[in-house]
């Protein structure tokens, strides 16, 4: 079956990504905004009112077509999940058959319960904004909590990233076999460490956090390492790289428990603040981390990351999605 009637649109928040899977399915990007006023070639960035507010446009023709908008809610997470809304909105009042958002990192994942009062279910929020404005269907990769799944009323499809990690690992970084560890830096994240652990068919570990509130801010009053991993390689899991400061904890701590050398793979690498420099600092010898969010020239030259591709693993899921075929063997599914 041909992708004749696949449209791809690319928001703003990750235009090398969406340029990329278009080429691998061989579809030209469908025009996201008005053309530039100075060159007609349309730049792919939301317009902009006085006022501050954002514009989008569809450059083309989308009547009866199946659209796919690639939009990761990144930083600055406000603005491109208005603009995916609004992208939304834009294509089902263009009459497009299907609309189909590829969130590649989602936002607002972090407060997916009421762990305390007064707070909100954020992600709840943000799948009823989506729905609200009128998408079909979304695929996301690596949530920050599995149950978010059940907050949508439409298909979502949740990929995973372990299988992508344990292959690039298998090819690239053979020698970490040798008595690895696969763990997790917190309690809530050892599900994740568990899937990887059972690609590698290697033990388990996770370190346990405790700590204490004083005042407004948190203190670590006990920190520790459940597993063997004296004498052994440890290869942390995690959804999320933000300031790497839980990562900074978990590494040191593993190497006080006897570790001879630490690694992290995780799936979205936000690296905000001074993550960059903590990541210098830390015994971390290198980290694997998706591009799912555009990543900055600083970041993707850093001799202690490296950038694991989802362009074939999304370009995939897409695909199939369109042709109806089974897409099992990406998703989340199993242990």
């Amino acid at each position: 079956m041909s992708l004749d009637n696949v449209r791809i649109i690319a928001g703003s928040s990750n235009l090398p990504l969406a340029q990329a899977i278009a080429q691998t399915l061989g579809l030209p990007l469908c025009e996201a905004d008005l053309p530039d006023p100075t060159t007609g070639t349309p730049h792919y960035t939301p317009g902009r009112f006085p006022d501050g507010e954002i514009r989008v446009q569809i450059g083309q023709t989308v009547r009866g077509k199946d659209v796919f908008v690639i939009q990761s809610t990144s930083p600055p997470v406000n603005d491109h999940l208005m603009e995916l809304l609004l992208l939304v909105d834009a294509l089902q009042r263009a009459s497009a058959r299907t609309v189909c958002a590829v969130i590649p990192y989602f936002g607002y994942a972090r407060q997916d319960r009421k762990k305390t009062g007064r707070v909100p279910i954020s992600a709840r929020l943000v799948a009823n904004l989506l729905e609200a404005a009128g998408v079909d269907r979304v695929v996301t990769l690596e949530l920050h909590a599995g149950q978010i799944q059940g907050f949508f009323n439409v298909p979502l499809d949740h990929l995973r990233a372990d299988a992508l990690f344990h292959q690039y690992i298998l090819q690239r970084h053979p020698e970490w076999m040798k008595d690895l560890v696969v763990a997790s830096p917190d309690l809530g994240g050892l599900w994740r460490a568990r899937r990887l652990g059972k690609l590698f068919k290697c033990p388990l570990a996770v370190v346990a956090t405790y700590r204490r509130s004083k005042g407004e801010k948190e203190r670590v009053s006990d920190v520790q390492v459940i597993g063997e991993v004296r004498g052994k390689r440890v290869l942390f899991v995690d959804d999320i790289l933000a300031t790497g400061g839980t990562l900074a904890e978990a590494a040191e701590a593993v190497l006080q428990a006897g570790a001879t050398e630490v690694y992290a793979a995780c799936a979205h690498g936000l690296f905000v603040g001074n993550a960059l420099a903590r990541l210098e600092r830390s015994p971390l010898r290198k980290v694997l981390v998706t591009d799912s969010i555009n990543l900055s020239e600083e970041v993707r030259r850093h001799p202690r990351v490296e950038v694991v591709s989802i362009v074939h693993f999304l370009a995939d899921a897409i695909r199939r999605i369109y042709q109806n075929e089974s897409i099992t063997d990406l998703l989340a599914y199993g242990p």
